[in-house]
């Protein structure tokens, strides 16, 4: 069987220690072995990233940029590859997976623009004689923790930006489905990055601790659930660490009485069951305002479902494929019961779908209908294939449900009233806004961010957040007297 190892100063490194399975989601079979850093591996990934620091924040910011060029280059070149083990370990759609690459190649090609990025300001003779100017300069070793649901784009929002404005990156990807995370590794070191510069360690909780803690380490990414979030927000600022840490979310629809309901319709059925409604935008609330508007929204939404295709990633012609374990499958089928239990109306049931292999995880798409704040499959993040339909008599009244709710990740509304757009886009307490757009994801030179307990920390993931987070300004004031002028000691304060 395959074994998953690290990628620690240059090298994959398979140590002895513990490991773990790394099923193939589609089939329910384990297809390799994942090794699970001890704290010493952690240490030596650390250290290789330290030692290579000194070297790689004095290279000149066009010389990274080069190296991220030529990183595109081999990640077009192998996208089929790098989709195929995202499908074998996530179980994502062959064109989904493609989505996900495209968009962490985005971010790559924004991550060329260094030099530009990294420019500071400067000021001549602020006073006689003397210039100021400020610098953007590197934190040193930072460290990234990543989800399982995006194995490509989400390593991709933070190394490459890290690593262009000259830190050294050590990256804990999810041990779930390691494989693609560690091969894309692996092309940015063939595109000229020098030994130590990124290194990779697999593991669970010892790895992360190791990481949160270790003085060696200014600054952490996570992405992840929000009761994870916190606690790594929580721990490494304890140690003093810069940290942004992205949670979870609950992301509501609102849909007005008078939205193009067929588009709407089709937008949500995208936005709620790509992916398996395994992400943090996916929207899983739909909020109808007015009963003509749910009632038509409900029947809409059901005919449509009827002709979702779930199945293995290597069909193409799949919609979605199955959940990451088959404890979350059985979690994801724990909230439909529970909302049926709790009085909601379960239009379409996605539990025990036809497919082929049924020992895969899956669970097709699931539509509930009169569902409240309070019931289960509404306050919580199910990750699922799983859209909950809100029956509201207003547009503030959704906007006051969406405010409520403790999450603040993205939302949506569909409308055709420019006013209430505007409106909403304005009063809304959500991170990431959309009109007529289910799923807005920030491109690449924006940036990426919730609002409430869906971050932790004052910057937002990649674009000019993420220059400001892997950086920090020294503001530098400098003065050369002329030859031969003498002036005493000023006792006031500089002005």
């Amino acid at each position: 069987m395959n074994q998953v190892g690290h990628l620690i100063n240059g090298a994959v490194v398979t140590p002895e220690g513990r490991q773990q399975p790394v099923y193939n989601p589609s089939t329910g079979d384990a297809h390799a072995q994942v090794l699970l850093a001890s704290k010493a591996t952690v240490e030596e990934a650390i250290a290789s990233a330290k030692a290579a620091f000194p070297a790689w924040r004095n290279t000149p910011a066009s010389k990274r940029a080069r190296v991220m060029f030529k990183f595109k280059e081999l990640l077009e070149a192998n996208a089929d590859e790098i989709a195929r083990l995202i499908g074998l370990e996530h179980g994502k759609i062959s064109h989904d997976a493609m989505g996900e690459l495209q968009r962490g190649i985005e971010n790559v090609e924004f991550a060329c623009y260094a030099p530009e990025l990294l420019k500071g300001e400067h000021s001549k003779n602020v006073g006689p004689g003397i210039d100021s100017w400020s610098e953007m300069q590197p934190l040193g070793v930072v460290a990234g923790i990543t989800p399982f649901n995006f194995p490509a784009m989400v390593p991709l929002w933070m190394y490459p930006l890290a690593i262009v404005s000259g830190n050294c990156f050590v990256l804990k990807p999810s041990e779930r489905d390691p494989s693609s995370t560690l091969f894309i590794a692996e092309l940015l070191h063939q595109a000229g990055l020098p030994a130590g510069v990124l290194n990779v360690v697999n593991g669970d909780k010892e790895a992360v601790d190791s990481l949160l803690t270790h003085p060696d380490v200014e600054a952490v990414s996570f992405v992840g659930s929000t009761p994870i979030a916190e606690y790594v927000y929580q721990t490494a600022s304890a140690h003093g660490k810069r940290c942004q840490a992205l949670g979870g979310a609950k992301n509501h629809a609102i849909v007005m009485p008078d939205a193009d309901m067929d588009n709407a319709v089709e937008a949500l059925t995208g936005a709620a069951f790509g992916s398996s409604g395994e992400r943090c935008m996916a929207i899983s609330v739909a909020v109808a305002v007015g009963e003509e508007a749910a009632n038509t929204l409900v029947r809409k939404l059901k005919d449509r479902m009827k002709t979702l295709k779930v199945g293995a990633y290597s069909d193409s012609s799949n919609d979605f494929g199955p959940l990451i374990t088959v404890a979350h499958q059985a979690k994801v089928e724990g909230y439909i019961q529970s909302a049926t239990e709790e009085g909601a109306v379960l239009v379409v049931d996605g539990r025990n779908p036809s497919v082929t292999d049924k020992n895969g995880f899956f669970v097709g798409g699931t539509l509930i209908d009169h569902v409240k704040p309070g019931m289960r499959c509404y306050d919580e993040e199910i990750f699922g294939p799983v859209l909950v339909v809100v029956h509201v008599d207003s547009m503030q009244q959704a906007m006051d449900l969406i405010d409520a709710h403790e999450y603040g990740n993205g939302t949506c509304l569909f409308t055709r009233d420019g006013e209430a757009a505007r409106y909403f886009s304005d009063n809304i307490k959500v991170g990431m806004v959309g009109i007529n757009v289910p799923l807005p994801v920030p491109v690449s030179y924006h940036s990426f961010g919730g609002w409430k307990r869906s971050l932790f920390g004052d910057l937002f993931a990649y674009g000019p957040d993420g220059v400001r987070f892997y950086t920090r300004r020294k503001t530098i004031t400098q003065r050369w007297p002329s030859s031969g002028v003498r002036e005493g000691a000023q006792f006031s304060f500089p002005s």
